[in-house]
Parts: structure tokens; sequence; C-alpha cells
């Protein structure tokens, strides 16, 4: 019964990270065109519960992209400098839809491991019941 409760806790956690990464992916696309937006991306880790021994995913903190901001010329942008140019955002779109596919995928994955755990376990509790 415990690895039930540990593949409950290994899907809902996978659930939850795929959630925030989405979220993440979803303020990028938002802020794309956002002057100095700088792109957020997040890392996944195995962390195991001393306690339980349960395994779960786990996000990492927020990193912003570390490149340099693209320099765009448009002298009338109420931003640009002397010289007609302002910093632009390091979002990707076509980065931001394969992340937001991936994630969106892992995430129904992660959904039918644990809708597949609760059928096992329900099962198995009818027939203790019987």
């Amino acid at each position: 019964m415990s690895d039930l409760f540990s593949s409950f806790s290994i899907a809902a956690s996978g659930m939850k990270s795929q959630a925030r990464h989405m979220r993440h992916v979803s303020e990028n696309i938002s802020n794309a065109d956002t002057p100095g937006y700088r792109r957020k991306t997040v890392n996944f880790h195995a962390e195991t519960d001393r306690a339980t021994g349960a395994s779960r995913v786990k996000v990492g903190p927020v990193q912003l992209d570390p490149r340099e901001l693209p320099r765009i010329y448009d002298p009338g942008h109420a931003l640009a400098d002397e010289s007609g140019f302002y910093n632009g955002s390091t979002v990707d779109l076509m980065i931001e839809v394969a992340d937001a596919r991936e994630a969106g995928r892992s995430y129904e994955a992660n959904l039918r491991v644990f809708d597949q755990t609760r059928q096992m376990a329900q099962g198995l509790l009818d027939l203790l019941r019987r």
C-alpha cells in the first residue's frame, strides 16, 4: 500500500512542478515584446522525503536568462536612446511554445499515473472489503 501512496506523491509533485513551469512559460510569452524582459527558466530535480522515503519532483529557483538583451533599432520608440536603439527581450516564442507543449504533455502523463494509481487503490480496497 505504501507503494501506491508513493505513486500518488510522485505524480502529484510532477503535476505541481509542471504547473509552475507552465506559469513561467506563460509569463515569458506574455512579456515577449516587453523591453528589457529576461526569459525565466526553472530546473527540476528529484527529492526524497527522509521521514517517509517517498520521492517527489521539486522545482529549483527561478533563473533569469543571462544572455545580453538584444538591441532593437526603432528611433520612434519611447524607450529609444539618442542613437535610436532600445533593449528588447530574450524571449524566443518558438522555444516557449515548445516548452509549453512539453510541460503540458508531462502534466498529462503525471495525471494519467495519478488516475491509474487511484483506480488500482480503489480495486484493492474493493478486494479487501469482500
